[in-house]
């Protein structure tokens, strides 16, 4: 058993039969498509533009900020978990409203190419808020609605999505931006946002859905009620928090990781263009190849946690994503752009295998009768702990050097997978033991 199959306490208990597995996955696929779309497009491609027509490199870290909602979901989350909008489920509802709200806004955001920016920031952040709040009543869709058994496949299917969508907003859309200028572009990203949510809307949500109860051996933050008593009198004024309290070992490992693996992969297209490498070429690489080979990455990795097991995929990806670190302060060393783009790619090959074991262990995580609410934390909250980092990390690079900067950022990346490794461990240990 490798942890994610079903088990006794999880397994569903009605006699239901669920959908194929391809009819299952394909409404949450386009909208993991839009996702990484528009959050591609406002967060990764305005950045590289902006760059490349001469703002220095905290300006350009600042830009991150627009992730800012991506990270403090947790602080809303709760009324994704208790409030039910009517006339649709209540998942349903949600993603509906949110994707809708992304679309409106978006369409307000086409029309501002000459607006002031900070204008031009706030919608892109109101549209972030509305991408991000969809995304966590989309993952306790999944866990609420998807079997154990099935998750590893959704969560290639959130990557995958995510891959193209970033192929599409990141790439694609930067390549051509020329050409279809600012308005064209974003109206493309509201368009694409639309048509990937009719899937969704047919989705049988009420006949899939799982106990709400239903709580996996070894998760010491599902322990029957009357070990917290307080936190349910006091749930509206501080259930966040309390969840907080129970998950933050884990909300800090995964912070830790995801700080990390942005300084050490992140910021390589503001490396490869002071490398001297040509825009287009840098978008090229970092947009579209990247995405192309995440994707490919997500489908093939969905497979070996099924086949090869968590750990040893954790392990290996790991160490890749570490040596192109070395290979991309060597470049930076030596003002070798081919070298550069070489240890690029093979950091997005090697990150391509840890994003479906991470993501799956926090479908794991988030197991409980607020989904919504833990995968806020565990996401969101561990987001945020790095938003620092993201923000940061080109402002550092600018002071000390990108070799130097890889230099730091290489073990940072080292320590924080040694940390979460562990933490997987011990959670696929505990559903290995006896009940």
């Amino acid at each position: 058993m490798n942890g994610y199959e079903p088990t006794p306490h999880s397994a569903p208990v009605s006699d239901r039969s669920e959908p194929g597995w391809a009819a299952q996955l394909a409404p949450f696929f386009g909208l993991y498509i839009t996702f990484g779309t528009t959050l591609g497009f406002l967060v990764s491609g305005a950045p590289l533009i902006l760059r490349a027509r001469g703002i220095d490199l905290a300006e350009v870290g600042v830009l991150q900020l627009i992730n800012l909602p991506v990270g403090l979901t947790f602080l809303w989350a709760m009324l994704v978990d208790r409030i039910r909008l009517p006339g649709l489920p209540h998942r349903l509802g949600w993603i509906v409203l949110m994707q809708g709200a992304a679309i409106a806004l978006l369409l307000v955001l086409s029309r501002g190419e000459a607006w002031p920016l900070p204008a031009l920031f706030g919608l892109a952040l109101a549209t972030c808020f509305c991408v991000a709040t969809m995304d966590i009543a989309l993952e306790a869709l999944v866990v609420e609605t998807v079997g154990p058994e099935r998750r590893p496949y959704i969560a290639s299917a959130k990557l995958c999505g995510a891959s193209l969508g970033g192929l599409f907003g990141a790439g694609v859309l930067i390549a051509e931006y020329d050409r279809l200028g600012w308005q064209n572009a974003v109206i493309a990203v509201a368009i694409l946002n639309g048509l990937c949510l009719l899937p969704m809307l047919r989705y049988p949500e009420r006949a899939l859905r799982r106990p709400s109860a239903e709580s996996p051996r070894g998760a010491p933050e599902h322990r029957p009620e009357r070990w917290r008593p307080a936190f349910g009198k006091r749930r509206g004024q501080n259930g966040e928090l309390g969840r907080l309290r129970l998950l933050g070992g884990r909300v800090l490992v995964l912070g830790l990781y995801f700080a990390a693996m942005f300084a050490l992969t992140g910021s390589n297209n503001l490396a490869l263009l002071d490398l001297g490498v040509p825009l287009g070429e840098v978008g090229l690489v970092t947009g579209g190849l990247a995405s192309g080979i995440n994707l490919v990455m997500a489908l093939v990795s969905g497979y070996l946690v099924r086949r090869v097991g968590t750990l040893p995929l954790i392990t290996v990806s790991a160490l890749g994503v570490a040596a192109s670190g070395g290979l991309m302060l060597w470049a930076s060393a030596t003002a070798a752009p081919n070298l550069g783009l070489a240890a690029a790619i093979l950091g997005i090959l090697c990150g391509g295998g840890l994003g479906v074991p991470v993501f799956n262990m926090i479908y794991r995580w988030a197991q409980g009768p607020q989904p919504a609410t833990d995968y806020a934390l565990l996401f969101g909250a561990a987001f945020f702990a790095a938003m620092p980092l993201r923000v940061g990390a080109p402002a550092l690079a600018g002071a000390v050097g990108w070799p130097a900067y890889f230099a730091l950022a290489v073990p940072l990346y080292a320590l924080a997978v040694l940390l979460l490794r562990g933490a997987i461990a011990r959670t696929l240990a505990a559903d290995r033991a006896p009940s």
